[in-house]
């Protein structure tokens, strides 16, 4: 059986108002992937996500390049403990 992980990731660059956080849900769903992803205030993308590994580093290449019209200049990866997500979801703007 694969390893299961959870990992919170921070997109920054060019990554609001390009459909990130709508692509990222359409590639996590595709890869089985469960969590969410939100824009953060200071104009980075946060994700959490959690699934197999080896589906947890493919969505880590996506993000590094993203959807067309995304110029991404970082993406930090933290490894955190299981939430047992359940789905993908695209959540609201975190508040200030």
């Amino acid at each position: 059986m694969a390893e299961v992980k959870h990992l919170k990731i921070t997109v920054t660059g060019k990554v609001q108002g390009v459909f990130f956080r709508v692509s990222t849900k359409a590639v996590a769903n595709q890869m089985g992937i469960n969590g969410f992803v939100r824009n953060e205030t200071d104009g980075s993308v946060y994700i959490e996500a959690e699934g197999e590994s080896f589906m947890l580093d493919e969505l880590v290449n996506w993000c590094k390049e993203g959807p067309d019209g995304a110029k991404v200049e970082e993406v930090e990866l933290v490894e955190g403990e299981l939430k047992n997500h359940k789905g993908f979801e695209v959540l609201k703007k975190q508040k200030s």
